[in-house]
């Protein structure tokens, strides 16, 4: 019995690890911070870019007031985000979600699927102007 619990925990475990991705990925594309955040006909853009363990912006700008629709693209890896101040929720069965941002500052964007050991780290931030 034993046997087959250490067993069990061993294949959680490498699950676990391995769940953000594989060694075949997609070529990187390179994207400037004003393609990945483009004003739209009545409001804003943003695609959150993830692959393993990183987002690919440090932050993304957007203004205050104005209409925000964030989309998730999962490069490389499952992947979700989430930014709890405005209460986005993204992962692969709600890949976009559209709000306006009522109030300025900085506020951070955290992975919310666990994705193996740089999960931790796999942050970046909304500014909102």
């Amino acid at each position: 019995m034993k046997k087959l619990l250490v067993l069990l925990m061993g294949v959680a475990i490498v699950i676990a690890i391995t769940a953000c991705g594989s060694k075949a990925s997609k070529p990187a594309e390179t994207t400037s911070p004003a393609a990945t955040t483009q004003a739209a006909a009545g409001g804003q853009n943003v695609v959150l870019k993830a692959t393993n363990f990183q987002f690919d912006q440090a932050e993304y700008r957007v203004k205050k007031g104005q209409p925000v629709t964030i989309t998730l693209d999962n490069s490389q890896g499952v992947h979700g985000a989430s930014i709890k101040e405005f209460s986005v929720k993204l992962d692969n069965s709600n890949k976009t979600f559209t709000f306006t941002p009522d109030k300025a500052g900085s506020f951070p964007i955290t992975c919310s699927i666990m994705c193996g050991s740089g999960h931790a780290n796999m942050k970046t931030t909304l500014i909102v102007e």
